[in-house]
């Protein structure tokens, strides 16, 4: 399994329908909208090196509205916390 953090700028006011298209590409597990220098995170969860590969040069940037990527290659897991519970408001 290969994982990945995925920093997304988006082109303007196209958060909302990126947001929506990455859910729907394969090997993209979550997607959140972020305040900051990044518009979105993804995170992306690849059988191997070169599905995520694939993932980020062809299926990633050719979504309408992504204007920059930034691709952080998860190496190795120190925590097994919900990714859910890590990003949640508590509301």
């Amino acid at each position: 399994m290969q994982n990945a953090v995925i920093l997304i700028n988006t082109e303007k006011g196209q958060v909302k329908a990126v947001a929506e298209r990455l859910a729907d590409v394969d090997g993209i597990s979550e997607v959140y909208s972020t305040c900051g220098r990044y518009d979105l995170v993804a995170i992306a969860r690849t059988r191997d090196f070169e599905s995520l590969a694939e993932l980020v040069t062809e299926r990633l940037n050719s979504v309408e509205g992504v204007a920059d990527t930034e691709t952080l290659n998860a190496m190795q897991v120190h925590s097994r916390h919900d990714l859910e519970t890590m990003f949640s408001l508590g509301w």
